[in-house]
Order: C-alpha cells, then sequence, then structure tokens
C-alpha cells in the first residue's frame, strides 16, 4: 500500500523538478552568433525578398511557457545594405503582427555593426486567430548579415525575455 502514495510523489517531484525553460546555448549556425533559448529550437529555413532579392532566411526557434522565442538571420551579400534591410524587416513584422511598435531603442550588441537600424523593438498587436500578442524584438547586422532575435507571447515576462537578448554575443 505504501508504495503507491511514493511512487506518486516521486513522480510529481520530477515533475517538478522539470522546468518550464531549460535555457541552453546554442550556435546560430553558419555565423558566430550565440544565442540563449529556454528549450530545444527547432531550424527552418525559406527563400524571402530582402534588399531588392530573394535570400535564405534561417530560423532556429522553440516555444516554452506559452512564448515563442527566435533568432532568424540572413545573408544580403552587401552591407550596404543592411541598415534598410533592417527597418524594413521591422515594418514588415509590425504589418504582420498588425502591431504597433510601443517602444523604441537602440539595440548594441558587441561585435555586431553599429546602424541607426539596429533597433530593440516592444510591440503589441494580433495573431492571425485574432488573438492579442506582444513581441519584443532586436534587429541587427554583423557586416551584410542581417539578425533578429524575437519573443512573441500574450504577456511576456522580464524574466524571460532578458536572459534570451542577455544571451546574444558573437565569439
Amino acid at each position: 500500500m505504501l508504495r503507491l502514495p511514493a511512487a506518486l510523489l516521486l513522480a510529481l517531484a520530477a515533475g517538478a523538478c522539470s522546468p518550464t525553460f531549460n535555457w541552453r546555448e546554442v550556435r546560430v549556425e553558419p555565423t558566430s552568433l550565440q544565442a540563449m533559448l529556454p528549450c530545444k529550437p527547432d531550424k527552418g529555413s525559406r527563400r524571402v525578398p530582402m534588399a531588392g532579392q530573394e535570400v535564405v532566411l534561417e530560423v532556429l526557434g522553440c516555444d516554452a511557457g506559452g512564448a515563442t522565442f527566435a533568432v532568424l538571420q540572413a545573408d544580403l551579400g552587401d552591407a550596404g545594405r543592411a541598415d534598410e534591410v533592417l527597418e524594413q524587416w521591422n515594418r514588415a513584422t509590425l504589418a504582420n503582427m498588425q502591431g504597433k511598435a510601443t517602444a523604441a531603442r537602440p539595440f548594441t550588441l558587441p561585435g555586431a555593426t553599429p546602424l541607426p537600424g539596429a533597433q530593440r523593438v516592444s510591440a503589441q498587436g494580433r495573431r492571425k486567430d485574432g488573438s492579442a500578442v506582444r513581441s519584443e524584438a532586436a534587429y541587427f547586422a554583423q557586416g551584410g548579415r542581417v539578425f533578429q532575435a524575437v519573443v512573441y507571447a500574450a504577456d511576456p515576462k522580464p524574466e524571460w525575455v532578458q536572459p534570451f537578448f542577455d544571451g546574444l554575443q558573437f565569439e
């Protein structure tokens, strides 16, 4: 009789030890960018128009605690277009989420190219299903490679968002 409650307690204790956010350092291939993600990431890519050409947009991301965390990057092959693309990317993201920026500030990452379009943007909008969503996104570049690091959630918490952005670094 004591085995069942002990086994149940052990199972409950083991479940309590599995964190919602299991932070891990990942490399954003093929770049030298390191990122911290709260879950095992999935990888994907697709061709998208940027700077008047089609480029491969690489995505590394995962979902944890009701939030989506992602790092996206593309090689423009032309560092002179990076700032323009960062600004276009920000506008396209806001349009896609039918949203508006609620705050924007410069985003400086050591090793990144200093550009006016390198911004950290807070926004609110709607998902495709009409539900409310908020985002925290950083746009930055290194040479001709452009990046977006983003968190989408109904109510993103600073304790989720800050480790994600603090974990971004170039080797």
